[in-house]
């Protein structure tokens, strides 16, 4: 089954890669690595995710956050892949930026979110590294910030 099969099957519809809001490109590629800057979380009307998992947000809705960004990193990556997602070859690292109480440890299962998506898309080439960090705040209040390296063909 091809990466776009997988999505119609999981109904999910990619986005038109956003534009940087600050100075930085949203992908850069060095030889067959796409190095994907963070996306922040977005619910459906397209408004920021904030919160704070252990104080406004608990864990399950945290991996809803990190699933959507997931869906948004592929169409970045898609942007990168030249409209062609068949191209990755692998999820190679994703890394996790949880906004955080300090006594919050389950960074690591709100990254879930992501990295499930990205197994169910791309099967054993979407098994990653990965890092989850607990953060003191993320740029305009999101509740969770996700970067990945991917490599292509």
């Amino acid at each position: 089954m091809s990466v776009y099969e997988k999505l119609k099957a999981l109904d999910i519809t990619l986005a038109v890669a956003a534009a940087p809001v600050a100075a930085y490109v949203m992908y850069v590629q060095s030889g067959n690595l796409v190095f994907v800057s963070g996306h922040i979380a977005k619910k459906a009307d397209g408004s920021i995710w904030t919160g704070q998992l252990g104080k406004t947000i608990g864990t399950e809705e945290g991996q809803l956050a990190a699933r959507s960004i997931a869906v948004d990193l592929l169409g970045t990556l898609q942007e990168a892949c030249g409209g062609d997602l068949n191209r990755v070859k692998r999820i190679v690292k994703v890394m996790s930026l949880v906004n955080s109480t300090p006594d919050y440890t389950e960074q690591h299962l709100v990254t879930n979110g992501a990295s499930e998506l990205l197994g169910a898309v791309f099967g054993e080439a979407g098994r990653h590294a990965r890092s989850a960090f607990g953060v003191a705040q993320i740029p305009r209040g999101a509740c969770v910030e996700i970067e990945l390296i991917a490599e292509i063909d």
